[in-house]
This record gives structure tokens, sequence and C-alpha cells, in this order.
């Protein structure tokens, strides 16, 4: 039975709320989803209109699975991906399982299919083995637990697992234009090709949530330390990293990561990996938080504090009349353009010391810290290290 979509990679989604208030649901979740119905329609030849499935934050969810392909021994049916108001890259992406019968393995088995990553590196995680599909663990319980719940409105038999184990059932997920999709996620420096990663722990989507972002960052240092790195380069932003990239050739591309605003995060799980040395990389805004100590650096936690890079200007030689000007700045960069009008390169070098000195201090010593600060071109305008006296 087919549906009325046309286009089998991307699915009609409710509006987004310009607020970002409404919430949304994981790849995990969708896929579990997908599977269940899929499930159901398996042991009763037809299509349901909606499924029920429970989420990891104890409550349940409701889908409508679409594109149907209804066989004897092998059913196929999509869910949307809907990431609510969170500017997710796989939001209205269609969410495909495949089920079924396989009596030459016994068992419930779930793998991937096209658009769904390969797992190439070591560090993803447990489950996430090199050559298998990028599903993570808690997503691998959810499609699990909504199997064999389906599995189990069947009456198949007393003991399921017993039942299984005679007669096996193969679940494979896929996402059409996965592999386009991931391109805009940091899959490919994690070393998950061709394809999205099936994620999410708590089952939902919270609009602007920085979880996932998070959480990237984490995984992305535990791929450098499995890959045998003992220094990593923690950069701000895209482009300080690419500047990262060309200052320290010597290093593999998996050793830096772009952690964004999650300093303190990003140090911490360093240093849990063993780790000898970071190199932090970034630019003005986000170096003048480092320096006084602030370790998570998102604007809205704590915004460029002009009346510090003043008094940091002062004690490099700049007059009360510079200092005001600085107070009265629009930003970090305009800081950065007036110290430059009046010849305080030198402030350039203070902030990174400072930033080298706390961030050694937040890891007590354990690690080597570098700091570089570089400007929108990529030049260096300061670079210090701190590794104790």
């Amino acid at each position: 039975m087919a549906s009325n979509k046309v286009d089998d990679t991307i699915g009609e989604v409710s509006s987004r709320d310009r607020q970002g208030m409404r919430t949304g649901y994981t790849t995990g979740s969708t896929a579990a989803a997908a599977a269940k119905a899929a499930t159901l329609a398996l042991l009763s030849g037809k299509p349901v209109e909606d499924v029920t499935v429970w989420l990891p934050v104890k409550q349940t969810a409701e889908f409508k699975p679409l594109n149907w392909q209804i066989g004897p021994d092998r059913v196929s049916c999509a869910v949307v991906k809907d990431g609510g108001d969170d500017p997710d890259a796989t939001h209205g992406a269609l969410i495909y399982a495949t089920v079924e019968w396989d009596s030459h393995t016994p068992g419930l088995t779930i793998g991937g299919g096209e658009g769904v990553g390969t797992v190439t590196r070591l560090g993803l995680g447990p489950g996430l083995e090199p050559g298998g599909p990028a599903i993570n663990p808690v997503p691998r319980k959810m499609l699990n637990y909504s199997v064999r719940e389906a599995l189990e409105t069947g009456k198949l038999a007393p003991d399921l697992d017993q039942w299984l184990a005679k007669q096996g059932l193969k679940v494979s997920i896929s996402v059409p234009g996965g592999a386009e999709i991931a391109r805009k996620t940091l899959n490919p420096r994690l070393g998950i090709l061709e394809g999205i990663s099936i994620l999410g722990t708590t089952g939902i989507v919270r609009p602007y949530s920085t979880s996932a972002w998070r959480a990237s960052v984490i995984q992305a240092i535990g791929v450098a330390a499995a890959n045998g790195c003992r220094e990593v380069i923690l950069a701000t932003g895209g482009r300080s990293e690419k500047y990262a990239m060309k200052l320290r050739p010597d290093l593999p591309e998996v050793a830096f990561v772009e952690m964004g605003i999650f300093t303190g995060a990003a140090l911490k799980q360093s240093l849990r990996h063993g780790m000898s040395r970071a190199g932090l990389c970034g630019m003005i805004g986000k170096f003048s938080k480092l320096a006084q100590g602030h370790f998570q650096t998102h604007v809205a936690g704590n915004q460029v504090d002009l009346v510090f890079l003043a008094e940091i200007a002062g004690r490099c030689g700049a007059s009360r009349e510079v200092q005001e000007a600085i107070q009265g700045a629009n930003t970090a960069r305009h800081f950065a353009d007036i110290a430059e009008a009046h010849n305080l390169q030198p402030v350039f070098q203070l902030i990174s010391e400072l930033v080298a000195e706390q961030s050694y201090r937040y890891v007590e010593g354990a690690m080597e810290i570098e700091a570089i600060m570089v400007d929108f071109d990529g030049r260096v305008l300061g670079r210090a290290t701190s590794h104790g006296r």
C-alpha cells in the first residue's frame, strides 16, 4: 500500500514556531516508531494508522507511519523525523524501517541501511565498533523494546526469546538522503561515513538545547584518544579550527575538535582520556571570557566584559582616553580594532597568557595548555603556553 507522498526523502512536518517552543523527537524515537509499525504490519498483513512508543523519559509519543510496502515476509514503512523548533539537520527526513523474517539468523538483529552512517573509527562509545551502523546505544535499546513489544501483541509463543531463537527477525533502518544530510553534521570528522547517526538519549528534542552539541564535542575527543592522540587542539569555532590546522600540520585531522562554547567540558574530557597537552585556538570574543575563567562561553551566560578589556589595555600602556573608548566599544572585535589602531598589540599576548594560565588552573596542572589567539584572517595575535613552574 503506497502513501500519497511523492518524495521519499522529505516528509511534511508541522510549521516551526519562531519563538522556538515546540519540542520534537530524536532520530532514535522516529526509528523505533517506524520499526514497531512495520513489525505490527508484518504480523497482521495490514498497515497501521498510528503507533505509540515508549520514550526513555518515561512517557509515550504517537507517530504516523507512511510509505508502506507490505509483503508476506517483509514490510517497510517510514516516519517523518520532526525536530520541533530545534535547528536540526535531520528535520523532515524520512526514517525507514524494514522488518523481515530471517530463519538463518536467530534472535532480533538490528542493522543500518542506506543513509545510516558506518562507523570507521574507534572511540565513539559502546556498541559503535568500526564496521557497524551508527545506531547509538539508547536508540538501539528503544528499537529492541519497541519491536519486541509489537511481537508480543501477536502472541507468537509463551516465551518470545525461545521463539526468536528459531525464527529470527531482522530490522534495518535507512534514511534516503542521509549521506547528504550527514555533510552538515560532525559525522565525517568522527569517522562516521555515508550517513547520519541514529541518536538520542531522552527520545525528545528540546528547542535550541545544547545537549547534542556538547555530546558531539565529548564524542570527538573520545575518537581522538582512541586513535592514539595525546594532544588535542580545541577550537572555539569552525574558522579558528581551520586556522589551527594550518598552524599545526604535524597533527592528524582527528586531533582537532571544534568545541564551541564548551571549553570546560572539553578540557575535562581531554583529562579523562589521558591527554598530556591541549591547545586552545580562538578569537578575541571567546578568549576575553576564558581569560577571566569563564569556561562555558555562551553569549547568554556571560557577555564580553569591556571593563576587564579596558583594564588589560591599561596594563599594556593604554591612556585613560583609550580605556574609556574600549569601555564604550560595541563588541570584542571593536575592542580589537581600537587596540590595533593605538598600537596595543601586547593586549592580545597578555590575554592569551591569561587564557593559558586560567585553563592550566582549571585542569589542576594535569595537562600542558597552549593558547593561540587568531584574528578573522588567521593571523596569530597571541600565543602562550602554561605548563607549571
